[in-house]
């Protein structure tokens, strides 16, 4: 197998990591509204919660972007 080949497949698996975190993004939020439509009064004590979630999934996506990127162009 030709290495360039092989340096493409890699970063487009490590780049799969990008559509995983989107989609653990929504996952948190979706929760979070149903949580919240359930029972509005715990809600705002629950949102900053959902924020900490988010900030964690999104930052393992912008992880998987960077071994994506380091991988095309430092190897």
């Amino acid at each position: 197998m030709d290495p360039v080949a092989a340096k493409f497949i890699g970063a487009g698996l490590a780049a799969i990591g990008m559509g995983a975190a989107a989609i653990g993004v929504g996952l948190i939020f979706g929760n979070f509204l149903s949580g919240a439509l359930r029972n509005p009064t715990a809600s705002d004590a629950q949102f900053g919660r959902a924020f900490i979630g988010a900030a964690l999934a999104e930052g393992l996506g912008i992880f998987a972007f960077l071994v994506a990127i380091l991988l095309l162009f430092v190897l």
